[in-house]
């Protein structure tokens, strides 16, 4: 009975156990369901391990392009390009394979190569030809410096088109500047750099126009976003979300292309010939303050960055002493507030004030001599009695009235204010001869525009307007600042200014135009030192400054140089050798007689048969030059829709071997267009048009163009 009864308990107790494991079994179950639900649910929501699922798989089927915005151009005052993007070119020589499969051709006759490369590239056969003869033997291809880079899509082409065996290109995204030397400081130029986040080419204005305007030449970006799966397709149900391009804006600069040019070629000239340390030259309109052409040296290729020593501009940034140009101003100053009296005689030479001595640029003077006389002179012992008379209180009212001490607010970046020392008298008599006072160029040119404008003062100005990506236009028109003198007080400076130049004891005589109604002030400045000022004839910032036509002024002309190293001649005769022929050119881009002439659009004959675009464009009223042996034109300059007056020269490149044509009786700024379009530098010695080249016509041209003597018809 036991063994029965034990044997029922077993069977109980194994069932019961089997029921309790069947229960916790289902409940667990149970459980590892709800957790899965929960799980499911947690993830259908999208989330997993912190992880957002939805945001990842949105990432990973979300496809982003960006559209990358054209930079947008930089223009003279009649539309010709000044800066725009495109592209560049490396050349580079394959000397040896590097891979058993590498099909590409490699330099044959080096001999040949060195040769026809020396007359694209600014380097010498010889210097060529040791670059294709690297040292280390391992070497496969090699590259020519800086003089391989940057080469414009003509020059590319001219090189492809002699087939020459192993030579190859690299193209790269870059900004352009087809005159290349031209207003640098002004302009400005740009960095280039990879940008990792887009992967594209970022382009950023780091001086002049390129800077200040750099937001709106850039544009903006465009964006292309879509949702694909693995194949590229568009995912159902999703849509494309574009954000459309914005190219950048256009800037349009009150520079006009010709005359900035032959400012180029002459300060060039004058660069040479005497090496000064710093040298200016602009050209303003006396009515609206427009600048027309301005220019400085040192100064920079903006492409290569070729002769880029400083990066302060001369118009806007360096600050100077200006010397006797100043005594416009006070002279101004004087006659306005009344207190300048013309018949008054003054002992001239020296006046000991404020605890110094003052002299005359001519130290023993000129006797007693009238006020009326001081200007022309140039007398700082002069001016001193003047501003005496005046007042340092009067005095000084005028010199903010004139703006010194302040910005012009001109359109370019970091201006400066310059500054006024008026402590004490010694000072306050020497900013009247232009000591002591520090100021800019664009600051002298504001101020002149006071007297050149019947006595309202007008804003120079650079540009002339700008257009948005979207078209919106913004004008910079003239801007009036006010009255700072009466009428007859400029004028009354203006008859001052015409006797600088044709009184007997003018210091301006040299500057004398025959047929010209012309006024100037020149000037000379000692230049400080860290202990005081320099003493030696060349240390002086040596100036002119012209307004033309002086009875009813149309044109500022303003010119500075500081310490010529070669002072070999007068420095009168040094500015001279550009104040003469720059007026004349600003009179005669007017037309004759007064008569405007309008400027018509180059057409393009690139591609074209060299006799059929010599008639075209002579029969279109332009002189045409043609450069080379071959029967197609491949170049031209000016270039292809460039506003050209009638009459002009054009320059045809053919595709033949470049030989030199006869340049007698061009002027600077024709032999500038040869050196462009050849790519090929000459020396210009002298004043006037051509009347002598050392490299005889038909002569091949080559690395050296030679020497172009130019002298007064």
């Amino acid at each position: 009975m036991k063994s029965k009864a034990k044997k029922r308990y077993s069977k109980s107790h194994l069932r019961s156990n089997r029921q309790r494991v069947g229960i916790l079994l289902m409940f667990l179950t149970a459980v590892v369901f709800v957790i899965f639900v929960c799980r499911f649910s947690y993830i259908a929501h999208g989330k997993a391990y912190s992880v957002n699922l939805d945001a990842k798989l949105n990432q990973q089927v979300t496809h982003t392009k960006v559209i990358p915005a054209k930079r947008g151009a930089i223009l003279d005052k009649s539309g010709t390009v000044i800066a725009e993007s495109g592209n560049t070119y490396k050349v580079y020589a394959l000397l040896k394979h590097q891979y058993p499969d590498d099909k590409r051709k490699v330099v044959r006759n080096k001999q040949k190569t060195a040769e026809i490369l020396s007359r694209y590239l600014q380097m010498s056969s010889d210097e060529v030809l040791q670059r294709l003869n690297p040292q280390l033997k391992t070497t496969s291809q090699v590259e020519f410096g800086a003089s391989g880079a940057s080469l414009s899509l003509d020059t590319k082409g001219r090189l492809q088109a002699e087939k020459l065996p192993g030579i190859m290109f690299s193209t790269s995204s870059s900004r352009l500047y087809p005159n290349g030397t031209f207003a640098s400081h002004v302009i400005g130029m740009v960095n280039v750099n990879n940008d990792a986040s887009t992967s594209l080419t970022k382009v950023t204005g780091t001086m002049g126009l390129e800077k200040w305007f750099n937001g709106l030449l850039s544009g903006r970006n465009g964006q292309k976003t879509e949702k694909t799966d693995f194949f590229g397709y568009q995912l159902n149900g999703t849509k494309v979300k574009d954000r459309p391009v914005r190219n950048g804006g256009t800037v349009y600069t009150t520079l006009d292309t010709n005359l900035q040019s032959y400012l180029e070629s002459m300060l060039n000239n004058v660069q040479d010939r005497f090496a000064p340390k710093e040298l200016t030259a602009t050209v303003m309109s006396a009515k609206t303050g427009a600048i027309l052409a301005t220019s400085e040296r040192p100064t920079f290729d903006p492409v290569s960055q070729t002769g880029l020593s400083k990066w302060n501009s001369a118009l806007t940034q360096d600050v100077y002493e200006p010397g006797s140009i100043m005594k416009i101003v006070t002279l101004a100053s004087a006659i306005d507030s009344g207190t300048y009296r013309p018949n008054e005689y003054y002992q001239s030479g020296n006046i000991k004030i404020g605890g110094g001595t003052i002299y005359d640029w001519q130290r023993s003077g000129w006797g007693t001599i009238p006020l009326s006389q001081a200007f022309p002179r140039s007398s700082n012992v002069g001016m001193v009695n003047i501003e005496q008379d005046m007042g340092a209180a009067t005095w000084q009212k005028y010199l903010h009235r004139f703006g010194f001490g302040t910005k012009t607010g001109i359109t370019l970046p970091d201006e400066s204010s310059g500054s006024i020392a008026f402590n004490g008298k010694l000072n306050q008599v020497s900013t009247a001869f232009g000591q002591a006072i520090n100021v800019t160029v664009v600051q002298m040119l504001r101020a002149m525009t006071a007297v050149s404008n019947n006595g309202e003062m007008v804003q120079p100005r650079i540009v002339s307007k700008t257009v948005s990506g979207d078209g919106k236009v913004t004008n910079y028109g003239t801007k009036k600042l006010g009255r700072v003198i009466k009428k007859s007080s400029a004028e009354g400076v203006r008859a001052e200014m015409r006797q600088v130049v044709n009184a007997t004891y003018g210091t301006g005589r040299v500057y004398k135009i025959n047929g010209v109604d012309l006024g100037v002030k020149t000037g000379t400045a000692q230049v400080a030192g860290t202990h005081g000022y320099l003493t030696g004839s060349n240390n002086y910032t040596f100036s002119v400054a012209g307004m033309v036509p002086i009875s009813n002024p149309k044109y500022v002309v303003y010119i500075t140089m500081k310490q010529p190293q070669r002072m070999t001649e007068d420095p009168e005769k040094i500015l001279n050798s550009i104040f003469t022929p720059l007026v004349k050119r600003t009179l005669a881009l007017e037309g004759a007689q007064g008569v405007a002439v309008t400027p018509a659009e180059m057409p393009s004959v690139i591609g074209t048969n060299t006799v059929s675009a010599q008639q075209q464009l002579q029969k279109a009223g332009y002189k045409v030059t043609v450069v080379g042996s071959g029967n197609q034109i491949v170049q031209q300059q000016p270039v292809v829709k460039q506003q050209v007056l009638p009459g002009s020269r054009v320059i045809l490149l053919t595709n033949g071997a470049m030989t030199m044509p006869s340049v007698l009786g061009w002027g600077k700024s024709d032999v500038l267009k040869l050196a462009q379009i050849t790519g090929v530098s000459f020396t210009l010695r002298g004043d006037g048009f051509a009347s002598a080249q050392s490299l005889k016509q038909g002569a091949l041209i080559s690395g050296d163009g030679g020497t172009i003597t130019f002298s007064e018809q």
